[in-house]
Order: structure tokens, then sequence, then C-alpha cells
């Protein structure tokens, strides 16, 4: 190979060949090309992630102008896509601003060591117009940007390029016309729901057989304790539940875990009415678990799953009240809830921020009208004073004035934790102080947030991030306990 010619001061030709790059760098270019894809980013997935540039590892990014344009215009404002919009930006102009050869040869996105992406960001620098099909009319947004990716797919036939959008009808018309696109999945925690970590696991029929050797048995307050030993132990999580049906059935929680054995903890009954909590017993296994996980001071995280019915806010609800009024655990108990209207959005609502909450707390209030009818011995006057007493030591807070608070001993609900995304359920629990429970609870079947589905949940992520800690808990429940109508309608409609 042929050296190139040494640099010379004054020398014209030779400055032109210096800034040439050597045949083999060239070479080293096109191969990398043909090996990594280019991904062109629509609008809508850099308002939901800004951090989405650096997420595509060792691959290019590619952003029309009619991308930056829509990010411009939905910079202004305090919700949360303006948020996202003006953060991309911020990126972006890190980025540009720190490029050291020309735009159109595209810049490092990997801005220090700890970054993962690998790849190149890329600007539109010139006119791209007249790759449209005729059916597509030109003025649209969507159909420029897929003008755009029609046209990088013809510049360079040997690479694959994909078109990346949160836009559903957009994906399909891009595919119509033989395009490469995706969803955006970097946000997804799973990529099936049913594959979540529901807290619970059933022990295999030949558990004892396998892992019942060198077993250590002992009892402190109440509870019985078990050492095992076996295969099964790797896989178990801290706070994660185990049972197995039988004429005595067993019903633990994972305590403790070594390399190959864990401790377990019988848990305590809540089905019977002894133990009856706020006048409220567990109906099935999955409630008494709950019921062991919010009644555990131990536990400072607790997220609950469940469709409709199954009794999600009024465990929750008996629980605390129990630990905030006859323990004298926690302070008092404060509710949120994302404000996510089902439907057409009914206009302001008046009063201060708890009047205005109250609409969106139908469900505080119905299982408040429970809770306050377990004591049958105390009148209409004292189930009165009750509900006054319970209404006192509940506050209602909306998550718009979250920012900056600290939670001293209180009991927090998030209901309707799954309209929540990961960086406002981040927002939310890192409210917690000394002494403060944090109780999420959710749905991922109802979500009503726009961009977000079941992987990409805040609940989701939060699920699956907390596991396996010492302090945190987690159970799916299974059964509806409403009513037959509710159960019925939960699975035929």
């Amino acid at each position: 190979m042929l050296k190139p010619p040494e640099r010379q001061v004054g020398s014209d030709s030779a400055n032109q060949a210096a800034r040439k790059p050597a045949p083999s760098r060239r070479l080293r270019a096109q191969a990398r090309q043909s090996t990594t894809k280019l991904f062109v980013l629509d609008t809508n997935v850099l308002m939901h992630d800004p951090t989405s540039l650096f997420r595509f590892e060792e691959h290019d990014v590619f952003l029309p102008m009619m991308t930056l344009e829509e990010l411009d215009g939905h910079k202004s404002g305090i919700s949360e896509i303006a948020r996202n919009a003006r953060q991309a930006s911020r990126f972006l102009d890190d980025i540009v601003s720190h490029a050291k050869g020309p735009i159109a040869g595209g810049i490092p996105l990997r801005r220090h060591e700890a970054d993962n992406a690998g790849g190149r960001l890329f600007l539109q620098t010139e006119t791209i117009n007249g790759h449209l099909p005729a059916n597509l009319p030109i003025g649209k947004t969507d159909n420029n940007i897929i003008g755009v990716v029609i046209y990088l797919q013809k510049r360079d036939p040997r690479r694959q390029v994909i078109l990346v959008s949160k836009d559903i009808n957009m994906r399909i018309k891009a595919r119509a016309l033989g395009l490469h696109v995706e969803d955006y999945f970097s946000d997804k925690v799973l990529e099936d729901s049913d594959l979540l970590y529901t807290g619970v696991r059933e022990l295999p029929a030949d558990f004892w057989d396998e892992h019942a050797r060198d077993i250590e048995s002992w009892k402190r307050e109440g509870r019985t304790y078990y050492r095992i030993r076996g295969p099964l132990c790797r896989k178990l999580l801290l706070n994660e539940f185990v049972y197995q049906e039988s004429e005595r059935p067993m019903l633990a929680a994972v305590v403790e875990l070594a390399d190959d054995s864990a401790v377990l903890e019988t848990v305590r009954d809540y089905t019977h009415g002894k133990n009856s909590v706020w006048g409220i017993t567990a109906r099935n296994r999955e409630q008494n678990f709950a019921l062991n996980l919010l009644m555990n001071p131990k536990i400072d995280f607790v997220s609950l799953l469940g469709q409709a019915g199954t009794g999600k806010t009024l465990l929750a609800l008996a629980a605390g009240l129990m630990q905030t009024l006859d323990t004298k655990h926690y302070s008092e108990i404060i509710m949120t809830r994302v404000t996510v209207p089902v439907g057409e959005d009914i206009g302001f609502l008046p009063g201060t921020e708890e009047e205005k909450m109250g609409p969106w707390m139908g469900a505080l209030e119905d299982n408040l009208d429970i809770l306050n009818k377990t004591d049958e011995d105390a009148g209409e006057w004292g189930r009165a004073a009750t509900r006054d007493l319970i209404r006192a030591k509940i506050k209602i807070k909306s998550l718009n004035f979250m920012r900056g608070r600290t939670f001293l001993e209180k009991y927090l609900i998030i209901d309707e934790a799954q309209n929540l995304t990961p960086k406002q359920m981040k927002t939310l629990i890192t409210r917690a102080g000394p002494g403060t429970k944090v109780v999420c609870l959710g749905n991922i079947a109802q979500i009503d947030t726009p961009y977000l589905t079941e992987g990409s949940s805040g609940l989701t992520y939060v699920v699956d991030r907390m596991k396996g800690w010492l302090h945190s808990g987690h159970v799916t429940l299974q059964r509806g306990e409403r009513s037959r109508l509710a159960d019925h309608a939960a699975e035929a409609l």
C-alpha cells in the first residue's frame, strides 16, 4: 500500500492529500455501513423518550428536517411531551456543538465512556423531494418523513434503513410501501406482559424430595422457618411467596438467600377472622400474600397488580388505616393518582387541590363505605364519628405538586399507577422519606395514557426493577372478589 505524501507547510496539493482519507479508512467506513443499520426517528419517539438517541448501540441515527420542525413546535408548555421535546433539543444541541467534522459526515453519538451508543447522528442537510408515490399527499409531515426513508434506501441500497415510530398508522403506511419499520422497543421492560414477575411461585410436587436434604427448622415469634437447599434456591427472589397445595397447604415467603440455600418463613393467615385487618379478611391466597406485605413494617415498597375487582385498593386502605389509627406506625395516609379521563374531559373543576381531586377519587369513597360498615356494633353515630376520623387521616394529593416534596412516616398509595411513565414513577417513589411506605396499585390491561403500553408502563418498569430487593414485595392478584357479575364481565367482555 502506498504511503500518503507527507504534509508540507505552504503546499496546497500536499495539504489536500493529507486531508484526503486513506483508502483503508474509506474501505473500513464502507464495510461498517454495510453491517450497521440506519434508524430514521419519527418525532414521537423523541417526545416519548429523549434518550432514544443513545439507545441504538453501534447503529447510526438519522433525523429528518421535519422531525426537528415538529420537535420545535412541541417544546412550549409544561406538559410531559413539552419537557421531553426540550430535553431532546438539549441533547441534540450538545451533540452538534461538539462536532469536530462536517455535519453531513455524521457526528459521533458517544459523549463519554459510559455511553453505549457507538454510532453516528446524521441530520438532513439537503432538500429531498420527488420520492413519494403519487397517491400520497406531499404536504403531510408523516409522508415527508416516509419520503426521506425511501430516498435513503435508494441512495444506499446495500444498507438497511429502518423507520422507527410510535405512530401505528405511520407504521402501516410504511409497511404498505415496502419499507422496514419498527416500533420503539428500548422503553419496554418486557416484550410480553405474561413474563412479568408475579411475586408468587407454586412449588413442584417433588419439591421436598429434592430440597429436604439437611433441612433446618426453627420457630421465632409464632412463625416457622425452614432452611432448604437445592436447585430451586438459585431461582428464588427475596420476598417472593411460595405455596404448595396439599391437605396441609404450605404458604411461605423467601426471607433469606445464599448461594444454594434459602430460608422460608411461613406467612400469617389473614383469611382467619382473628387476624382481620380493619375488619377485612383475605378471601384468597394472593390477597393473603398481599396483606402479609402491606402489614410488614420491614417492607417499604409494595406493588399490587390485578384486574378490576381483585381488591387492590380495599386491601391497601385497610392495611393503611390499621397501621395509621391503631398501631400509629404512620402519621397519615396520602393517596394520589393520574388524572387521565376515560372519556371526554368535563373541563375545569372548582375548589382546592383536594376538592379538584375529589371526582377522581371515587374508588377511595367506595372503599371507605365498605370499611366503615365492618364495625356492626358501632351504631349510626359511631360510624359517622369513625368516618370523620378516617377522612381526617387521609389526604388526597395531585401528582402535579409532588416535585420537591418529602414524605416522613406516611403511607403513600399510588392508585391507577399503570398510567404513569417510568420517569413519573421514579419522581413519586423518590419522595419517600424515613418511615414512609409506598404502595403502587394498578392494572396494566387498562392503560389510558397515549404512547404507553403494557411493556413500557411505569408500573411494569417498577415491578421489574424492584423485584428481589430486601425491602420490597410484589403480588399479582388473580381472582376477582367484587361480585359474580363483575367477574363474568371481566372475562366475557
